[in-house]
């Protein structure tokens, strides 16, 4: 399983939409005075900001890197409001078009977090993506700026790591909640001990204005784009820098940039009730070993959660499953409804006394292998979350909130809220404010939408697409998180017939 089917949640590393859309550079939607580069394969193609020429007219040295792959290490400003200065790498990697023919252009792919790897992503690709886009496109996926390969962001060892995800994400009295605030400290006081000087510039505009490099340096003048949960608010964030230069732009499991963190907050943890709604509605009419109807099933998540509240389990012999792991074992399967047997053995384990199933569930949540963390994701997806918009700003502001989110949902409002905490020990201000993307004069955009999608909830992706000037809604009726290439053929016919031949539905169009 590609992480693209993971948001982020924030009672790990703060909800996937958390903190918002901002740059140190250039606040408002214009990115500056350009001129015209050329239209060449080899060299940029459309509108160049001043100051940027020689970033956009690089010729990356592709060389093979897998099966038919090509890598490269493509560089960008570390500040685009001094692209004079230092410089930081980002690390692509591309997936040749197997129609070279008939090319359209490159298609560039993002599966999300912020943090995933989009590097992954690609190298992926024959799994995650439809033939008709394996033969048109080159696709490239590249890590953002902080993420894995690229010049990344690094906090913290794995023991303190885990310690960090493990430790008591909603906390019943004043001793939890200083053990919770310890650990956010260390955590952000890591970040700025080993990555000071980039986490000032790891927001979602500045990874949205490599982007645009990316697309100069491919030689396309316009960009097409697919883009999976933290994707969409990068790509909807493009359109709003760019509007001009959008091509053809899927967003896919998508985010509302005009919302609060706390309406987002509670809506997400609204949206992980009914995904384990429908996973308990399903495990029911199985007579599965939960329960036989819907609300024995969810007494017995919530019996566990409540037990190991109490008394952590045995994990792998090494480390102990507590509460806080145990709500990413239960979580972890909702994103994908063939995991649904995965989160039944689990939780029956777990109320046996046996954790290990729930940690590993937890493990593959955070890219957690017997010799550490695979990627730096869990750290990331705090860097620019608490860059991008304000969050929590002391103890005593998620004291004030805890009722109206426990009220919304008794089971997760507490991990939606604490898992915030980090920001407010942040050592970088956020630098913008929740607010409505339009990214008028843009062409169409296409943003999916799925029922009941338990991380970035349907009501997201309706509001995205009302906000956008040029927004067309496709909706998924299904489980799990995002929608193309999640079995549904209407989806996916709808999505590749818009990327391909350029033609978006006629209306918003229901799967």
């Amino acid at each position: 399983m590609t992480r693209r089917t993971i948001a982020g949640l924030a009672a790990l590393a703060v909800l996937v939409s958390g903190c918002g859309v901002a740059s140190r550079a250039q606040d408002s939607g214009d990115p500056g005075g350009v001129t015209t580069g050329g239209a060449t394969p080899k060299g940029p193609a459309g509108p160049i900001p001043v100051g940027l020429e020689k970033f956009y007219r690089q010729q990356p040295s592709w060389s093979r890197c897998g099966s038919g792959n090509q890598c490269a290490t493509i560089t960008v400003p570390l500040d685009y409001a001094n692209p004079s200065g230092k410089t930081i790498e980002l690390r692509a990697r591309k997936v040749p078009a197997r129609d070279r023919a008939g090319k359209i252009g490159t298609l560039f792919i993002n599966p999300g977090g912020p943090g995933a790897s989009g590097q992954q992503f690609a190298a992926a690709a024959g799994f995650a993506l439809g033939q008709n886009l394996l033969r048109k496109f080159d696709i490239i996926g590249w890590d953002p700026r902080g993420v894995g390969q690229s010049t990344p962001v690094s906090c913290l060892d794995t023991e303190q790591l885990d310690k960090f995800i493990a430790t008591d994400g909603s906390p019943d009295n004043d001793a939890e909640i200083n053990e919770l605030n310890n650990e956010s400290k260390l955590f952000a006081e890591g970040c700025e001990q080993k990555s000071g000087e980039l986490l000032p510039h790891v927001s979602t505009k500045d990874a949205a204005r490599d982007i645009d490099v990316l697309r100069g340096i491919v030689g396309d003048s316009e960009l097409y784009y697919l883009g999976m949960s933290y994707g969409t608010l990068l790509g909807a964030t493009y359109a709003e820098l760019f509007p001009k230069n959008v091509g053809r732009l899927v967003l896919d499991g998508a985010i509302d940039p005009s919302l609060s963190s706390e309406t987002n907050n509670i809506a997400q943890a609204k949206g992980f009730d009914t995904a384990l709604d429908a996973f308990a509605e399903d495990c029911a009419q199985r007579a599965c070993r939960l329960g036989s109807t819907k609300a024995e099933v969810l007494a017995n998540v919530d019996k566990l959660l409540t037990e190991t509240d109490a008394k952590p389990l045995p994990g792998d012999g090494k480390r102990e499953v507590t509460q806080a792991i145990a709500v990413l074992g239960v979580i972890f399967p909702l994103y994908v409804k063939e995991y649904w047997p995965r989160l039944e053995d689990a939780v029956v384990d777990g109320l046996n006394g046996k954790g290990a199933r729930l940690l590993a569930n937890a493990d593959e949540y955070t890219d957690r292998t017997s010799s550490g963390y695979s990627d730096n994701a869990n750290e990331v997806i705090y860097a620019v979350n608490c860059l991008d918009r304000p969050d929590l700003t002391s103890i005593a502001e998620a004291k004030a909130q805890e009722a109206k989110y426990k009220a919304a949902s008794p089971r997760f409002g507490s991990f939606l809220l604490w898992g915030s905490l980090a920001c407010a020990n942040w050592p970088v201000k956020p630098t913008d404010k929740p607010h409505v993307i339009k990214a008028a004069g843009s062409k169409p955009i296409v943003v999916v939408g799925t029922t009941r999608d338990p991380a970035t909830p349907y009501a997201w992706a309706v509001g995205l697409a009302k906000q956008l000037e040029n927004g067309v809604l496709i909706t998924r009726d299904g489980d799990g998180h995002t929608g193309y290439h999640e079995g549904n053929a209407c989806v996916d016919s709808a999505v590749e017939t818009y990327l391909v031949k350029g033609t978006p539905p006629s209306g918003d169009l229901k799967c």
